[in-house]
């Protein structure tokens, strides 16, 4: 009736209100209790934006096209890749002295502990440099360790967030979401490499063709969140299945990581490089980011995932166009990561309503 009533006009922003709290008032468990309101998804009062204020603009400017396009509110910017200063728990500030000395300890040494100490106590210069977009691109050359000692990447991301925001996704990923993800996916439209997806996911044991159920169940997280469309001036959606190829590519043991990272572009955003006899039978992963492949310390889907989330803050790279919604629903649903400060769409927040009841 909303929609109906207003495809001419804009309706007060206290008309979207009421029926955004009439529809979580008549079905209390689309209630995202993560929000302020707990309507949100539906409208957000504050900035304008949620499922009503886009179903609206969407037949209001197929219905006027000859109107200008509508002044936007500024969006919410959470998440890595913006260049903000967070707090951090390094409890050492070195002088610039101290930390060209560390660095240099750093190119030589191959003892893993030095590795590690010298590595905490520069992590406030290399937080400046990572958010300096003058000096981002030379961080694997002022600090090669990140390309030959696994774990670095988590020392970090521990130092940016605390160790329970660290936890979270290795905790109730298998707890919790695996599950939900799987029986949500039962609800898409079926298709071919879905169907395997599912069935690969649903499994315990190793499958011929395919994922392990680890994998599958995280791909099929991505198809639950499939990529927006990019804009008028830009290609058009892709699909869930493309979109694939941009969170992981597999490469079959005893070829060369180096001759794969020849063929890819400078500025792609990162991915895992999961190498294997099979692709159900994973023996390690990389994190493929600016033409180098950082080695993974986890061997697991689970665990090579949650090292990809966390180097997007570490090295405060943004998510890529097409997985930003996948990464966005992890950023805010499973790592609590600028809850209320980030911009969903309402697709995200529906399916945290779903799986967080």
């Amino acid at each position: 009736m909303l929609i109906v009533e207003y495809t001419r006009t804009s309706p007060p922003r206290s008309v979207r209100v009421m029926y955004a709290q009439g529809i979580v008032a008549l079905f209390p468990y689309l209630e995202d209790p993560s929000s302020q309101n707990g309507y949100d998804h539906y409208y957000d009062p504050e900035r304008g934006s949620g499922y009503l204020a886009w179903r609206l603009k969407t037949i209001q400017r197929k219905a006027a096209e000859e109107r200008g396009p509508a002044v936007s509110r500024s969006p919410k910017v959470g998440g890595p890749g913006h260049g903000r200063t967070r707090p951090f728990t390094a409890d050492q500030v070195l002088t610039d002295e101290e930390v060209e000395s560390a660095i240099a300890v750093l190119r030589h040494t191959a003892d893993e502990y030095t590795i590690r100490e010298k590595m905490k106590v520069t992590f406030s210069y290399r937080h400046a440099m990572v958010n300096d977009n003058d000096k981002s691109a030379e961080v694997f050359s002022v600090f090669p360790r990140f390309l030959d000692t696994p774990g670095l990447i988590e020392q970090d991301f521990r130092l940016m967030f605390g160790e329970q925001t660290a936890n979270n996704f290795l905790e109730r990923w298998p707890t919790t979401f695996k599950a939900k993800v799987i029986k949500e996916s039962h609800g898409l439209v079926p298709s071919t490499d879905l169907l395997d997806l599912m069935r690969n996911a649903e499994t315990s044991t190793e499958v011929e063709n395919g994922w392990d159920s680890d994998m599958s169940t995280i791909i099929l997280l991505l198809h639950l969140l499939p990529p927006s469309a990019q804009g008028r001036k830009r290609p058009g959606k892709i699909s869930a299945s493309h979109a694939v190829d941009h969170l992981i590519k597999f490469q079959k043991t005893g070829t060369s990581v180096q001759q794969h990272l020849d063929t890819i572009s400078q500025s792609s955003q990162p991915y895992l490089l999961a190498q294997g006899p099979t692709k159900s039978s994973i023996t390690s992963f990389f994190i493929a980011i600016d033409k180098h492949a950082l080695p993974c310390k986890a061997t697991s889907a689970v665990g090579a995932l949650d090292e990809l989330f966390k180097a997007h803050y570490v090295f405060c790279t943004s998510y890529s166009p097409v997985l930003n919604n996948f990464f966005t629903f992890l950023q805010t649903t499973i790592y609590s990561i600028d809850v209320g400060e980030t911009k969903e769409t309402p697709r995200i927040a529906e399916l945290r309503v779903r799986m967080v009841r």
